[in-house]
Parts: C-alpha cells; sequence; structure tokens
C-alpha cells in the first residue's frame, strides 16, 4: 500500500537568501540611490560632487527632507496621509518668530508653546479622521489651505510683509542656534542637522521593529477590523501619528526659522509631496501595513542627491521636480516587482 507523501510544515521550511532581500522594502530605494549617486558622480562639472563639502551639501538637503519623511512613513504604514505636513512647517515658524520678536516673550517659552499649538492641530487632524470617518487627504487637505491662509494673514497683519524677521537679536538665540543649525567639521560644514536625523532614524526604526506600538502601526494599517478585535487602540494609535507628524513639522520648522533669521509665509507649501516621495521611494504601500524607516532615509538621499547633484552637473535646475517625478515612478516599479517576485521565490 503506497503512503501518500508527507507534506513539510511551511513554518519549517527555510527562506532563501535572495527572498529575503527581495521582501525588504527598501531594496528599490538602495538600488536608487546606489545608481542616481553613480550618475552624478559621472555628470559632475564642478569637481565637487565627491568632496567631503559635496557630500556636506547633499546631506544637508537629505537631512531637512529626511527628518520629516520618517514620522510621515510611520503615518502612511498606519494608513493614513497628511497633507499639512509641509505647510506646518511654516505656520510653526512663523507662531515661534511673531511670540519671539514681536511679544518678546523668552525664546524657551515659545518654543514650548509652537509644540503645544503644533501638538493640538496634530491631535485634532487625527481625532476628525478617526471620529468622522473622513478620509485623511480631505481633512488634512482642508487644514493645509486653513495654515496657508494663516501664515499669509497673520504674517501681513503683523508686519505688513510675508516674512517675519529678527529672531537673531532675541535672547537665547545663539544657545537654539548652536543645538539646532550650527556646522561642524570645518571647511567641510557638515550641518548638524545630520546628527538630529540620525537620530530620529534610530529612534523610529527601534519602535517601528522592536516595539508593541510598532506593532500596532502596522496592524492599523494593514487591517483595522482584526487589529481591533485583537486588542489594538486603533483610534488613538491613528491620532497619535498624526500628532507625531505635526510634532516633528514644528521642530523643522523651528529649526529653519533660526538657522535663516526668520520665516517665509509660504514656507514648507509642497515639500508634502515631497515627504510622501521619500517614504513610497523607500518602499512604504500607499494602502497601508507596510514599509521602512531606512527606506525613507534612503529615499530621502535620493532627492538631496538629484538636487545637488542637478546643480554640480550644470543641468537646468527648473527641472528638478520632472526628475523626482521620474525617480517616484521608477522607484514604485522596481519596488513592486521585487516585492511580487519575492511572493512568487520558492522558500
Amino acid at each position: 500500500m503506497n503512503k501518500a507523501p508527507i507534506k513539510q510544515d511551511e513554518r519549517l521550511t527555510q527562506t532563501s537568501v535572495l527572498t529575503k532581500v527581495l521582501r525588504r522594502p527598501e531594496l528599490g530605494a538602495f538600488l536608487g540611490a546606489l545608481v542616481i549617486y553613480i550618475v552624478f558622480c559621472a555628470f559632475d562639472q564642478s569637481g565637487n560632487f565627491l568632496t567631503l563639502g559635496g557630500t556636506a551639501r547633499w546631506l544637508d538637503v537629505s537631512a531637512v527632507t529626511g527628518i520629516m519623511a520618517i514620522p510621515v512613513t510611520l503615518l502612511m504604514i498606519g494608513g493614513e496621509f497628511d497633507l499639512s505636513a509641509g505647510v506646518m512647517q511654516g505656520s510653526t515658524g512663523i507662531v515661534f518668530a511673531l511670540l519671539t520678536t514681536r511679544v518678546h516673550m523668552n525664546m524657551f517659552l515659545a518654543l514650548f508653546l509652537t509644540f503645544l499649538l503644533a501638538g493640538a492641530i496634530g491631535f485634532l487632524n487625527g481625532y476628525l479622521v478617526v471620529k468622522t470617518r473622513l478620509p485623511s487627504f480631505i481633512v488634512t487637505l482642508a487644514t493645509f489651505f486653513i495654515l496657508r491662509g494663516a501664515n499669509l494673514g497673520f504674517s501681513q497683519l503683523w508686519t505688513g510683509t510675508v516674512r517675519i524677521t529678527g529672531v537673531s537679536k532675541e535672547p537665547h538665540y545663539e544657545i537654539l542656534r548652536k543645538i539646532l543649525t550650527t556646522s561642524v567639521w570645518d571647511p567641510n560644514q557638515f550641518n548638524v542637522n545630520l546628527f538630529w536625523w540620525a537620530g530620529f532614524l534610530v529612534l523610529a526604526s527601534y519602535i517601528l521593529t522592536n516595539s508593541k506600538y510598532g506593532n500596532w502601526i502596522a496592524a492599523v494599517g494593514g487591517d483595522q477590523n482584526s487589529a481591533r478585535n485583537s486588542g489594538v487602540p486603533v483610534k488613538s494609535t491613528k491620532i497619535w501619528l498624526f500628532v507625531i507628524v505635526s510634532l516633528t513639522a514644528s521642530f523643522v520648522g523651528i529649526m529653519q526659522t533660526i538657522r535663516f533669521d526668520g520665516m517665509q509665509a509660504s514656507n514648507g507649501i509642497g515639500d508634502e509631496f515631497t515627504f510622501i516621495i521619500a517614504a513610497v521611494v523607500g518602499g512604504a504601500l500607499l494602502t497601508g501595513g507596510y514599509g521602512s524607516i531606512i527606506g525613507a532615509a534612503l529615499g530621502s538621499s535620493i532627492i538631496g542627491i538629484a538636487f545637488i547633484g542637478i546643480a554640480y552637473a550644470n543641468w537646468d535646475t527648473d527641472w528638478n521636480w520632472t526628475f523626482l517625478g521620474a525617480i517616484l515612478f521608477v522607484a514604485v516599479s522596481v519596488n513592486t516587482f521585487t516585492r511580487r517576485r519575492a511572493e512568487k521565490a520558492k522558500k
């Protein structure tokens, strides 16, 4: 009597190294960053791209985008978007500048109140999303327009212009400048924002991969009903993600206000799409439940390399955004292809 073949338990099968690599969400971003870096090394007309000074320049651009791409990626993994993340930088920068230069408030108290306002707006965004069940795209788009109008209105009302300056003349400015925006390693001028970016990167990576909250984020982005049935606090998780995005935007807005001695009313408008590009290029799915903080860092690096590389190659910088659009399309295509290959690959 022939015995039926015994099927091996799938849980005991070993996954090949190739399959493990293909399953990494940041694979496409890594390949893209490598290719783009090589391209601009080849087309560099200034002779500076490969120098430490040139590296400092593109890392500076990458760090500003990268700090914001981290919470935006977490939010996207959680299944939501925040289209007010860019303009929030300008809003909080204007509030901080007004409190310090017009009200002459202590700079650290102004810092605290600015963060408090940003957290409240983030909480409101999240609360409206979970309570009304409206798409976060709609809720935060409304916030975007409200903040954009408020930035312009308050700037004109208080100063008669669209820019608020004079922060450098206030007490304690030098302390914040050294903490947030100073440069190190002369004459290469690596900005300290690079170290802030690294710190946020390590913290967010740990939270996403080694904490209960990270599991909650992936769960609510993957399947809210299953997450809720498993005891995950879906509503509070989503609300906190919106708060984190707004607080980080406030941090970047204050950093830029200190660095440039003021804030423009139009600052940050459109940057929300750059953050989303960095997250998507890094492997985050628009449908939620999947993504990588390391991938977002690589996506941000691609943006920095492209912006500085185009200038060093003496190409027309008016084509920056066209280049980013092409990068987005190619990266998403590569990520989709590699993920499908991983799903079909033999174990």
